[in-house]
């Protein structure tokens, strides 16, 4: 059974409830490593690759007890599927942090092996180095021990060819460490639309608010089978999951419990690994003033949730250019320190499209594509203005956040400033270059190497507050 850990977004706000309490114990407890192959990037922020492992031994590599085993429904398996990954973005000011999910099918480049899902990149590299290592005569201790390294690099190379973002700092949480964080801050609220009964995961909850313990918690956050849009779903139920539990951790009735603080201590110490390069104490100083408003939980877009491979295995496509635009909207750049822009919602935005490509029916393609990414759909013809050569979405203001969205969606199209415009309108202007959604290129030539019957694009969601009143009901 595929399990993962989808605390380790919290990871990072976790360990800054004991900034001022009993720290250098903390530290000293958690396991380091190295040789990751970390930073380099200067972009104003720290980026965080946090990581849900899916493993039956905690983080100094012991063996999880039978009643432990039995606690989290793991069995005797041994897994290293990653299949919570989060990159987590601070501004260095510590003014904000935005964790970007990264859903576990998406099929990406892995360095080394090619085109592949991403939660395998850890495991698969990690198993091809084990076994060269075993053949070259290196014991099995220092064979895991290097291929493990290996896969996380593989990893870590994966995400940061993704999103255009380099990594400066990798923490990685086990499976127990959910259930013990979760229970340390005395469980977490959550909310279903609907009740779930689903025995995969052990999912078996009414309708409505209710607190879950650490077990129970696995379970919510570990559902996808039963729910309307699978493993996009179960992101949703571990973000608001984690937002409740961020929100909890930095509650002032936390932090002043000596007893759940330990807690706490002995959760971080037993299941979170961290690289040894990362100054703890200095990031906990940037981070002193944060609060859960200040904490937003994003999602990468997804080209198509029901992709498959030409061997046929179902996969989650994305567009990289696209999720390298998204990423740098996000953060606000990569080269700036302004405050990261907050996510539009599709819904609020209405998109005129006009055709200055000479190919028939190309707006009403586009507009099409627009509005299943969740889009409205404006004015549809031909562009009368003055010749064009290049696609463009124009907008009052090259720094609409709306008109970014739209040219993010249409696989990173310039904004262009057009003083004509009212403050509210969007055009796209599809010129004879465009080869981004809704095009003929784009359907007829596969990057990925995938594909599907229907596709079944899926638009960003609003982002998730880790301040708000109460929890998110969800599906």
């Amino acid at each position: 059974m595929r399990a993962f850990v989808a605390v380790g977004a919290v990871l990072v706000l976790a360990i800054t409830g004991f900034a001022w309490h009993s720290v250098d114990s903390l530290i000293s407890n958690i396991e380091r490593i190295g040789g990751l192959g970390l930073g380099g990037g200067r972009d104003g922020a720290v980026d965080i690759l946090l990581v849900g492992v899916d493993s039956r031994t905690d983080a100094h590599g012991n063996p999880l007890s039978q009643d432990e085993r039995a606690m989290l429904h793991a069995g005797d398996e041994v897994g290293t599927n990653t299949d919570t990954i989060v990159l987590m973005r601070v501004p260095n000011d510590g003014r904000s942090a935005t964790a970007i999910s990264i859903p576990r099918d998406s099929y990406v480049d892995i360095p080394g092996i090619g085109m592949g899902k991403i939660n395998s990149a850890y495991g698969a590299t990690k198993e091809t180095q084990r076994q060269k290592l075993i053949d070259q005569g290196v014991s099995e201790v220092d064979a895991d021990k290097q291929s493990t390294r290996a896969g996380r690099q593989a990893l870590i190379k994966s995400v940061a060819n993704m999103t255009g973002v380099t990594v400066d700092h990798y923490a990685e949480v086990s499976l127990l460490g959910f259930v013990l964080l979760t229970d340390a801050v005395g469980g977490v609220d959550v909310c279903l639309n609907n009740p779930v009964d689903e025995w995969m995961s052990g999912a078996e909850f009414p309708a409505g608010p209710q607190r879950l313990n650490g077990p129970e918690a696995l379970s919510f956050v570990r559902q996808r089978h039963d729910l309307p849009r699978g493993d996009l779903d179960r992101i949703v139920r571990q973000q608001v999951f984690m937002a409740q539990l961020v929100g909890q951790v930095l509650n002032a009735k936390t932090l002043a419990n000596p007893g759940k603080l330990q807690q706490l201590s002995d959760a971080v110490g037993r299941t979170v690994v961290l690289d040894e390069d990362w100054d703890v104490l200095a990031f906990l100083q940037q981070l002193q003033d944060l609060t859960g408003g200040q904490v937003k939980f994003e999602t990468v877009p997804v080209t198509d949730l029901n992709g498959t491979t030409a061997d046929g295995e179902s996969v989650v496509r994305i567009d990289p250019k696209a999720v390298k635009a998204y990423v740098s909207a996000l953060v606000g750049g990569d080269d700036s320190d302004e405050p990261a822009e907050p996510a539009v919602d599709p819904d609020t935005v209405t998109v005129s499209v006009f055709n200055a490509s000479g190919v028939g029916g190309l707006a009403g393609q586009v507009a099409q594509a627009l509005t299943s990414k969740g889009f409205h759909e404006g004015l549809v013809g031909n562009y009368s203005g003055s010749s064009v050569t290049s696609s463009r979405v124009l907008a009052t203001k090259t720094s609409d956040p709306k008109a970014k969205a739209v040219a993010t969606a249409l696989g990173g199209l310039t904004v262009v400033a057009d003083p004509s415009l009212s403050p509210e309108s969007i055009s796209v202007v599809v010129a004879s270059d465009y080869s981004g959604p809704g095009s003929a290129a784009s359907s007829m030539f596969d990057i990925s190497g995938t594909s599907s019957a229907t596709a079944t694009p899926v638009p960003p969601a609003p982002p998730i507050d880790a301040g708000q009143t109460g929890p998110k009901c969800v599906n």
